[in-house]
């Protein structure tokens, strides 16, 4: 265990760490596996502890990975459309870009900042957006202001619960992950809440058209 924590904290020092941190949060705007909100979180909780990586460069990083991952989501949206691709086209997806289109006629502000705290939902939420063109100066602005608010979040997050694990930097990050990632599921459950369920794809099955009345 003395050796996996030293081994951390010569890594968390080292410049391609942070190089590390952005390319996560830039891929995470668009595929969702990349675990960016960990990557953050867990060196936000060694740098609680050990000053390393510099808690201040982290955040910027991951604000401008964040607001750079998003609007490339939105410029593929905006080229590709939310029908391209074989997981686009699932019965879920297809029922998360309605909902998000119509999210984002009536409350566009609302729905990107709480989109970007739920991975899932910040790729149809940004994805969507493209595809139905909406304003991109609107979402720049928009954008902008969510990364900087999920990055100042998650530095939080691993700088609070790192600095009671000062000669554990692994179980530090451990747990600073594990409760941003319940937090994550709990701000999720909410916003499904808010929203009611997802609309269902639309059946297959053809109406019925009525019978022409009978004369005579």
């Amino acid at each position: 265990m003395q050796a996996i924590n030293e081994f951390i904290l010569a890594a968390a020092g080292q410049p391609w760490v942070l190089l590390l941190v952005l390319a996560c949060c830039i891929i995470d705007g668009f595929f969702p596996p990349i675990p960016s909100e960990s990557v953050v979180v867990g060196l936000a909780a060694v740098s609680a502890t050990a000053d390393v990586p510099n808690p201040w460069f982290l955040g910027v990083l991951a604000a401008v990975g964040a607001f750079t991952g998003d609007n490339i989501a939105y410029l593929i949206g905006r080229r590709v459309g939310t029908q391209r691709w074989h997981w686009m086209r699932s019965q879920r997806m297809q029922a998360a870009f309605r909902w998000a289109g119509r999210e984002l006629k009536r409350r566009a502000a609302s729905l990107i900042m709480v989109a970007r705290f739920v991975p899932v939902g910040r790729v149809a939420v940004n994805l969507t957006a493209g595809a139905t063109l909406f304003p991109h100066g609107k979402f720049i602005a928009l954008t902008a202001l969510s990364g900087v608010l999920w990055a100042t979040y998650s530095v939080i997050i691993g700088l609070f619960f790192g600095q009671w694990f000062e000669d554990n930097h692994l179980l530090g990050a451990v747990i600073a992950i594990v409760c941003a990632v319940m937090i994550g599921i709990i701000i999720d459950r909410v916003v499904s809440k808010v929203r009611g369920p997802l609309p269902e794809e639309e059946k297959s099955v053809p109406r019925r058209t009525p019978e022409p009345p009978v004369h005579g």
